[in-house]
This record gives structure tokens, sequence and C-alpha cells, in this order.
């Protein structure tokens, strides 16, 4: 069975149902929309459609990404804490949100021992897991929330 952090969010396994669909019917071979989340189960090691719903919808919630928010996490290896002050959806690209967080204290962004730059405010772009897809030269996110 798959690992759950590793499933999508019920909105993103819906319409990966939907291209399925279509990506059927173009060769010919056309199937339900039901029949398709019980084929996108089986890919996901459930027995159904029905066991796989239960298990997206019983993950931990996401973290809320609301302008005025407090959170916490890490910002290129260190500690953080402070509040969202800008959010926009990505329209190109779904799941993807543009974040600008004023953290509470600066952050140093540079690991250098003999040179430091401390940010208070920065922008990165998170996914609905909240966490960046630009990862640091050792293969971490740069922000990962709490």
């Amino acid at each position: 069975m798959a690992h759950m952090a590793t499933l999508p969010s019920l909105e993103a396994l819906k319409e990966q149902a939907k291209r399925l669909r279509e990506t059927l019917a173009r060769q010919g071979s056309e199937i339900n929309h039901s029949k398709a989340l019980e084929l996108l189960a089986g890919q996901f090691g459930f027995r159904d459609w029905n066991t796989l719903h239960a298990a997206v919808g019983n993950r931990p919630p996401k973290p809320v990404l609301a302008i005025g928010s407090k959170v916490s996490g890490h910002y290129l290896g260190q500690a953080f804490t402070g509040e969202i002050i800008a959010i926009q959806a990505l329209t190109s690209v779904h799941g993807k949100y543009r974040v600008t967080f004023d953290f509470d204290e600066p952050v140093d962004v540079v690991t250098f021992e003999s040179f430091s730059a401390y940010r208070k405010r920065v922008t990165v772009t998170l996914d609905e897991d909240g966490r960046t897809v630009e990862k640091t030269s050792n293969g971490r996110p740069h922000m990962v929330l709490a």
C-alpha cells in the first residue's frame, strides 16, 4: 500500500481519473468515471476507491495558507516563526502558491561561518504540503512549514 505522505489530495486524484478516462477514450477504450477511480486506487496499491478515499481523507490537515496566519518551519535549514503577509495561487501550476513571509526574527541564509546574510521577509513558491519545489545543494526543500 502507498505511504500516506505520498498520496495526492482528493482533488488531484479525481483530476487524474478524469485524465485517465480522456486518454483511454482517445485510444478507443471508453470507461466511466467510477471505473477510472477504481483503476487509480489500484495504481496506488489500494483495494478500491472507497479505501483510497478514506486513506486520503484521514490524513492530517495540510498547513493553512492565509494572510495573517502564524506559521513555523525551516527556511534554508534555519528554524523560523512568522506571519504570512501575501499569498497568490498560481493559476499556471495546480496546487502551487506564491507566499510572502515576515519572520519574527531574521534568518541567516548563508552557511559560511565568516559571512552572514539575514532575511526577515522572503517570498517562495509552496506546494499543497507546505514545501518548496526548489531544493538546496543537499537536496532539502528551501522551505518546509511545520
